[in-house]
């Protein structure tokens, strides 16, 4: 697989009222990403409510992903679990409609010891290496956190070709892209600060403010890993509110009313999430307005 770079958006997964998914919803997001310059479609990961969709639905989000990109681009498709056996079954089924990759995030809740997350991600590369694994560290939602040296460890594992580094803290990114392989790609799963990362070596963002603004979060790829520091900043900047008021509450609350307040597509999630707050509405349509992506 030729190295992936860029803007790769961590697709939201558009339910209807009764909270059942929205496959004609997904399949014009998924046009509509193309056309705006989307590098890869990410689905079925944290943005796109994987916690709450059955391994049905999980599977066929990925299958209508793929049949709708029709190679467009690439798709990277979640399979991550806290089961190695049921990360595997979902890998394989992703291999088998013709993702591009799979993103594997660290076991939560069971909280795996070092040994356990390396044990837990080469048995997945060795059943399913053929389809290329990024790792996802996000200690904020799993709990437990991937060391320094476990990612080192990890990339000699022949399969695994990246990580989705969501911690937000550049020191540690640094390290990561210092002394990992140059064919192993650190991708920022953190929008405020990714084109710091990127800026420092790193290959792309996997992006929440991308669902709203894919031609932006796409010309800022393109600048950092070109080291155009001044456009990479000059965006960066019209998207800071977006990046911190997306995030208000837990993701995707936000996103997916901002996306509901542009038209795209409902604004629907399934329980234990609810609505955006009254209160917090305000901010996020400033945030849209400040980005240019709603009217003044």
């Amino acid at each position: 697989m030729e190295q992936l770079t860029g803007s790769i958006v961590a697709l939201v997964t558009p339910m209807h009222d009764d909270g059942s998914v929205d496959y004609p919803a997904l399949r014009r997001l998924i046009d509509w990403h193309i056309d705006e310059g989307t590098d890869c479609l990410g689905v079925v990961g944290t943005t796109g409510e994987s916690p709450t969709v059955d391994v049905e639905e999980h599977c066929e989000i990925i299958r209508v992903a793929v049949e709708q990109a029709r190679g467009r681009v690439p798709v990277m498709a979640g399979c991550g679990a806290n089961s190695t056996k049921e990360a595997i079954e979902l890998a394989k089924y992703a291999r088998g409609v013709g993702a591009n990759s799979q993103l594997q995030v660290v076991p939560y809740y069971n909280k795996p010891t070092q040994e356990g997350q390396y044990q837990h991600f080469k048995a997945i590369a060795e059943a399913v290496g053929d389809l290329p694994v990024v790792l996802y560290n996000v200690p904020g939602r799993t709990v437990a956190d991937m060391a320094h040296d476990t990612v080192l460890r990890l990339a000699q594992v022949p399969g695994i070709i990246g990580i989705k580094e969501a911690t937000g803290n550049i020191e540690r990114a640094q390290w990561l892209i210092r002394e990992l392989p140059p064919e192993f790609a650190v991708y920022s799963g953190d929008d405020p600060t990714a084109v710091a990362l990127m800026l420092c070596g790193g290959k792309g963002n996997i992006s929440v403010t991308a669902n709203v603004a894919p031609r932006k979060m796409h010309e800022l790829c393109v600048a950092a890993l070109a080291g155009d520091v001044a456009t990479a900043m000059r965006i960066q900047f019209e998207l800071m509110p977006l990046h911190r008021h997306l995030f208000v509450e837990p993701n995707p609350i936000p996103v997916k009313w901002a996306l509901a307040r542009l038209g795209r597509c409902g604004g629907a999630l399934r329980l234990p999430l609810t609505t955006l707050s009254e209160g917090v509405q305000p901010m996020v349509e400033t945030a849209l307005r400040d980005a240019g992506l709603l009217s003044a």
